[in-house]
Formats: structure tokens, sequence, C-alpha cells
């Protein structure tokens, strides 16, 4: 049963990369018809980005009172019902509005299913969970690429929209096993998770220790990279490099594709290849694909620039995470994993919209620069962290 019921929490997270990678594959094709201007697409990010941090950061209150499982079912229908009005919406103004439940649905089903497996299930499921929401990123701009081939972007989004709506029948109907399966996994996957405990008598605040700003930056950069290109890959193709708006969209599910791809094979590779040679072959790889966007070289090459992107992306930001008792101990753990997710959740609000003002005042064709600049900063941040821990544990401050 508890196997079964992984298979639905999958899905779960399958339905939250679906609308994660559809504005910037159907932007190209909706902001003109909508009478919106092309940077609107980063005021819709940062709406909808606004709404997750909220959304997270109420979610453990909602969850002691209302249960993991209903607050995952109000959270999808929430995202479901933002969907549909996505797609009936008159005017970006309309978008704006709905992208207010969309991030708060989000926001809720992250944080919620997250704590549930990590509670409940073995750590080795976690790799995958987040492997499952590239699924759903990557299958989100195929469904919109169809659509757009067909004709209107909107029934791009309807179609989601009822693949939410059926997952919402799924999850009312499994509601009674969420607490069932949770008593019968009673501490299976504690050990492997006690590293991550809080210690309530630590001195030190955990953002004093040496090197936790780093780490932030670090994420702050990661996501700037992941949502920039996310959002205005699909308007870089189609301004800069003449493609249609369909195939645009076709490629940046290849993005997310690689993403995906690379955080399955890195579920494998953690056996024989450290957390920290991980997230540096992921840098090296990310900065050799902003390259070939950057180079000036024929179209394909900027399409291979987006699979390398996705590929060396994928260890980093799982692997940054499992790395964090590691670094600064097992008591300030926890704490400073929360730092992280909210600061990486500002990367993703503030950077996509800054290129997006960059790009409506300038061109769409600094893109590449911008994904540089953002990558060398995360790689800079790194190599600053890992040399400032290596001076501590060789006894020097």
């Amino acid at each position: 049963m508890a196997t079964f019921f992984l298979l639905i929490i999958y899905l779960a997270f399958i339905s939250l990369g679906l609308p994660d990678s559809l504005l910037g594959a159907a932007w190209p094709a909706m902001h003109g018809p909508l009478g919106a201007p092309l940077g609107a697409a980063g005021l819709l990010s940062m709406t909808i980005t606004v709404g997750t941090i909220l959304s997270s950061l109420a979610t453990g209150r909602l969850i002691g009172r209302f249960g993991t499982g209903a607050v995952t079912l109000v959270s999808v229908a929430m995202t479901a019902l933002a969907l549909l009005g996505f797609a009936f919406s008159p005017g970006w103004g309309w978008l704006a509005l709905f992208a207010i439940p969309l991030g708060l649905g989000a926001g809720a089903v992250d944080a919620g299913l997250n704590h549930y497996v990590a509670a409940n299930y073995a750590a080795r499921h976690m790799s995958w969970l987040h492997s499952f929401w590239g699924v759903g990123a990557t299958l989100g701009p195929v469904i919109m690429a169809q659509a757009i081939q067909g004709g209107d972007w909107r029934d791009g989004y309807a179609h989601v929209a009822y693949l939410q709506l059926g997952l919402v029948a799924v999850l009312l109907a499994s509601l009674p096993l969420w607490k069932k399966v949770a008593r019968s996994r009673q501490g299976e996957g504690a050990d492997e998770a006690s590293d991550l405990t809080v210690s309530s008598g630590a001195a030190v605040k955990p953002i004093r220790l040496p090197g936790v700003k780093l780490a932030l930056g670090s994420f702050l950069f990661y996501c700037g990279v992941e949502a920039t290109l996310g959002l205005w890959g699909s308007s870089y193709l189609v301004g800069t490099k003449g493609f249609a708006s369909d195939e645009a969209a076709k490629w940046i599910s290849f993005y997310y594709g690689g993403i995906t791809v690379g955080r399955f094979l890195t579920g494998f590779l953690t056996v024989r290849i450290s957390n920290r040679s991980l997230i540096r072959g992921g840098q090296a790889l990310a900065l050799v694909g902003t390259l070939l966007l950057l180079a000036p070289l024929p179209p394909v090459f900027s399409l291979a620039g987006f699979i390398v992107i996705g590929l060396g992306l994928a260890p980093i930001f799982p692997c940054m995470l499992h790395e964090t008792p590691a670094r600064f101990g097992s008591g300030p753990a926890q704490t400073i994993i929360g730092y992280q997710m909210a600061v990486a959740y500002t990367g993703s609000t503030l950077l996509p919209p800054l290129f997006g003002l960059i790009a409506g005042t300038f061109a769409v064709s600094l893109l590449p620069a911008y994904l540089l600049l953002s990558a060398a900063a995360m790689w800079l941040c790194s190599e600053r962290l890992n040399a400032r821990l290596a001076m501590k544990a060789a006894g020097r401050t």
C-alpha cells in the first residue's frame, strides 16, 4: 500500500511541475493577443513565486491543523482553477489575478509533500520526488507547443487544468490513506533524517556560521539561472534565432528534460561520487552550456546549449541541500535548509523579472550573457564556500 501511495505522491509532484514551465513556453504567443508588453511575463512570474513563498511559510501550521492530505487536495484544486482562469482570461490583468492562487497552491503542495516524504519514506525517495517535478516541467511545454500549433495557447492551459482536476479526484479518493500510511511508516527513515534535527541548544545563530551566506548566494544564483532560462528561453529562440513559437516551446521541454534525466542519473551517481564533486561538475557543465548560447554559432548549438545547461543544473540543487549537514553540522542544518529554500525562491522571484526589464529595455538577445554572469556568480560563491570550509577543517579562520 505504501508503494502504491508513493506513486500518488509522485503524480502530485508531476502536477506541481506542469504549470511551472507553461508561462515561459506560451509567452511569445500570449503577450501580443493580450496586449501585454514582453517584460510582463516577469511580473507574472514574480506574483506566482511570491505566492509560493507565502504559502510555504504557512504550510506547517496548515498541515498541523488539517493534515497533509487535505492541504494537498485543496492546493491542487486551487492550481487547477487558477489554470482555468489563465485559459479564459480576457486580458493580462486577469492573468495577474489568477497568478495569486496559482502560486499559493504550488507552494503548499511543494512544502507539504517534501515534508511528508521526508517523514515517512527512505531518503532516496526524496531524489526521485524532485525528478518527477522535472517530468511535469518537461511535459508542460510539449502540451503548450501542441496547443499553439493547433492555433490557441489557451487550449494548453485548459488541458493542464483538466489534468490537475483529474488529480484532484485521485487525491479526494485517497484522502483516508494519508494518516493510515503515515502510521504504517512510523519510524522508517528516522535514522536517515536524524542528521537534520535542529539542536535547540545551539549557541551560535545558524546565519552567523562561517560560510552560510556563501551557501545562500549559491542557491540564489542557481535558481536565477534555472528560472530565467525557463521563463525567457522560448522568447530568446523566437526573437533572436527566428524559431516559430511552437517550435521554441518544444525546445524548452528539452531543457527541462535535461534537468529530469540528470536528476534520475544523479540518484545513482551519488553512490560513487561525492556531493561536492557533483556540484562542481554540474556548475562546469552549466557554464559550458551558457557559452554555447553566447557563441555566434548556428541555431543548433543554441538548442544543444539548452540541453547541456539542463543536465548541468540537475545535480546542483539536491546535492547542495544534501551537503548542508556535512557543511554546517547536524544541529543547525534544518534551519539553514529553511534559509536556503527561502533564498532559492527569492532568486526565482527577482532574477527572471530583472532580465525581463533588460530584455524590454535593450534586447532579449542578452539572455546568454545574463545567464553566464549568474552561473559564474553561483560558481564563485560555491568555490569560496569550499575554500572557507577547508580552512575551517584545517583549524584556520
